[in-house]
Formats: structure tokens, sequence, C-alpha cells
């Protein structure tokens, strides 16, 4: 479906609006779902839990892919990829090395960058928290990506992990990586589309993520990185119920369900 700045203000009277599209269908066609930005359009293609990829004006944009590189194999090869952390559903060295192009850039936190093969790490720069960079003219900004429940510190510790804001626009996409529902979040503005995690013990509940998105009210929202040890309380039906009625949740089809 393509969505429109017209369509965005149609869209955000809807109460708890969700769409529910299969990957695999999506895939087959090279479909996704498409959003209209004044830079070009840009489009989402879910592939597992915390994976994904984007065709956008600036180029094809990977998020933490991992797992079978030929999960990957319909689709363009990345111009950018964006690692958030270290963990191995967000990191796998040798799923970059079959994924990255000759002309692949990469960036990461700086945990990740000091982790990289040498093959990789001459494709890629080094991105801590609060610092921002470009790509192809597309401003990105790292947002600290951290858990604050004192059980969970020891999973993302506060300083080194990264979330990602890029700019198109004025069509600003967040990525949470995984965190719970830090005062960096919650005082995000601005945000068009973004993609929230949940799933405890490591991260938030649905009931912190949708909280959390009522309070910073991003246009389009998918629940991502869901599934976990601790059944129903990461929920993507719960969450799409407690988010309110401003803001559109887009279900991605993450899981074989």
């Amino acid at each position: 479906m393509t969505h429109s700045r017209r369509h965005f203000l149609v869209a955000s009277a809807a109460a708890g609006a969700v769409t529910l599209l299969p990957f695999t269908a999506r895939a087959a066609a090279h479909g996704g779902d498409r959003f209209e930005t004044d830079a070009g359009p840009l489009t989402v293609h879910p592939i597992e839990h915390a994976s994904f990829l984007m065709e956008t004006p600036a180029g094809v944009i990977y998020v933490d892919p991992v797992g079978d590189a030929a999960q990957y194999g319909d689709f363009p090869k990345p111009d950018l990829i964006l690692i958030t952390h270290e963990h191995g559903d967000h990191y796998n060295a040798e799923t970059l090395e079959a994924l990255a192009g000759d002309d692949t850039q990469i960036i990461t936190n700086p945990a990740v960058f000091d982790m990289l093969p040498d093959g990789l790490k001459s494709k890629a720069s080094q991105l801590a928290n609060g610092e921002d960079t470009e790509f192809n003219g597309l401003p990105i900004n790292a947002i600290p990506a951290y858990n604050t429940t004192e059980d969970r510190k020891k999973f993302h510790p506060e300083g080194r992990d990264n979330g990602y804001i890029l700019g198109f626009d004025g069509f600003r996409v967040y990525i949470s990586g995984d965190t719970e529902d830090t005062p960096e979040m919650r005082e995000l503005t601005d945000i068009s589309l973004a993609f929230v995690c949940m799933n405890l013990p490591f991260t938030m509940d649905s009931n912190a993520a949708a909280s959390a998105v009522a309070e910073f009210k991003p246009t389009y929202v998918y629940p991502y990185h869901y599934r976990g040890k601790d059944g129903g309380t990461q929920d993507p039906e719960e969450f799409a119920k407690r988010v309110g009625t401003d803001v559109e949740v887009k279900m991605g089809g993450w899981y074989d369900e």
C-alpha cells in the first residue's frame, strides 16, 4: 500500500488501525509497505524478528541483517547497513560478509565496530550515542538504546548500543534497536515512521512500548522484535490496542505464524 502525506492525516483518525500483510506474499512480488516522502518513495520489507530492509531515496538500507543470506536474495544489494548492537539476533559477521557488496557502507555502534573482521571494518564507520553522520545526503543520528530496569541492565547497558533516526526531507524514521522506554525515546519529536521493540526479559513489554509510542506519537509504527521468553507480554495485538488513536500500527509479518 502507498501512503501519502494526505493519507497520514486521514489514517491518524482511525482508532487502533492494524494492517496485516504477510511478508512471504510481499516478498514474492517484490512488494512492501510503501510510504511517500518529499525525498521520494520509501518501501519497507520486514525479514524476520529484528531484521528488515528499506528501499529509500538514499539507497537500499539493511538494518541488523542476520541469518541465512538467502532470505535477502530477492532484494537489491545494500548500499548501507545499519547495526544497532552486538547480540546475535542483530549482528552476524558471516551474514554481513555474504550480503555486503563492494560499495556497501556499514554504520555500527563502537562495540560492534571493534568486533568486525578486517574486510568489513574497511567498509565501516562507527557512531556513538548522540553522534550524527550522513549517507548520500541522508542525515543519520545515533539514539541511545539501553535498559533502565535494574535486573535488565546487563542485557543492554547505557552508552553501548544504538537506535537510529534517519531524515528523509521531513519524513523521519526511528529504529529503536533493543531498548526500554527511555527518556530519549519518549522525548522524540516529528517521527513519521517508527520501529519499536518489545520482549521480556531483554527489552520491555507491550504496555511500556505502547505507552512510549503514545507519548512521542509517530505517524506509523511497526512493533518488532516481539518474540521472546515471556509469552503474552509482547503481544503486538495488545500493543496496537494500547497505542491510541493518533498512531497507525503496521504489522510486518516478522514470524511464520
